[in-house]
């Protein structure tokens, strides 16, 4: 299990996921990222930063977005 940085691109509140770019990355986004129910939509805004955990690091569709930072 990893935990990462990220930045929040953009937000679907319908089924709860994100499109994020980790910390560090080359401009590569990761799409259909899962969001944490508990988190409130409001605070999902573009440009937000958010910690990502990667239950298995090679595997971007094992991961959840667990909190929204600024």
């Amino acid at each position: 299990m990893t935990i990462k940085k990220a930045e929040l691109k953009s937000f679907n509140a319908t089924n709860y996921t994100a499109v994020i770019c980790l910390a560090g990355g080359y401009k590569v986004y990761l799409e259909d990222v899962a969001v944490a129910r508990n988190l409130p939509s409001a605070e999902m805004t573009a440009g937000r930063k958010v910690a990502v955990i990667f239950f298995e690091e090679n595997n971007p569709g094992e991961a959840v977005i667990t909190a929204v930072y600024t």
